[in-house]
């Protein structure tokens, strides 16, 4: 009997055609150095319990997405710490708890933001770089998806 995996374990994510814009009332996400796309009805995806809702933790964790977060997604580090590339008008703004971990987190851009935090709030195309220096090599639970 092979062990019991989750659904997006199972299968390949499904393609994306990116040269059509997504839909009405859908998030696409591209998640780079990787250039892994998800897409999902805005409003559809269950809560996977790191992050906050929505977020793209929560997102990367439906979609078996590798972002680390070694505090659980409470915004207590900043190794969730991404550079949000595209899609900044449609998510929630950066609160003071996100502010002042970032502060401490190494190579912070203008658009640093953390995974967890970081809330998609409407439909749209949004593009996260997780940094290669902010990937750890060995975690607990999930292998790292390193790009050279």
């Amino acid at each position: 009997m092979e062990p019991d995996m989750s659904e997006h374990e199972q299968k390949p994510l499904p393609e994306v055609d990116l040269s059509k814009p997504p839909a009405e009332n859908i998030v696409r996400i591209t998640f780079q150095p990787e250039n892994k796309t998800v897409e999902f009805p805005f409003g559809t995806l269950p809560y996977d319990g790191h992050g906050l809702p929505m977020s793209f933790l929560d997102v990367a964790e439906n979609y078996n997405v590798f972002l680390d977060h070694a505090c659980g997604g409470v915004s207590a580090c900043t190794t969730c710490h991404i550079f949000l590339k595209e899609g900044a008008q449609g998510v929630s703004e950066a609160e003071d708890l996100e502010l002042d971990r970032l502060d401490l987190a190494p190579g912070l851009q203008l658009n640093s933001r953390l995974g967890c935090q970081c809330v998609i709030e409407k439909p749209g195309t949004y593009v996260a770089e997780i940094p290669s220096w902010n990937k750890n090599y060995v975690q607990e639970g999930k292998p790292a998806t390193v790009v050279k």
